[in-house]
């Protein structure tokens, strides 16, 4: 996954697992993904986790969505 899915826009997913990983991730929660064409191609997407770090998880713990630009500028407030 890559962190910009049209020009000037961050990328999001929402987590659907959360299996050994649950003070790290909120399942059903939205993430900010991270570019990392590296992690990506190994199967891993980078996202800023519950520490406020970003980390590599698998990719299968996410499902990729899009966001409206209102949504988006109340997302990159926080």
């Amino acid at each position: 996954m890559e962190e910009s899915n049209r020009e000037g826009h961050s990328e999001y997913v929402v987590c659907v697992d959360n299996s050994g990983y649950a003070a790290s991730l909120e399942k059903h929660k939205i993430y900010r993904v991270i570019d990392d064409a590296a992690a990506c191609t190994a199967g891993d997407t980078r996202v800023i986790d519950e520490s406020g770090e970003d980390y590599l998880y698998s990719s299968d713990r996410f499902i990729q969505i899009s966001v409206s630009a209102e949504l988006e500028a109340a997302l990159a407030a926080d």
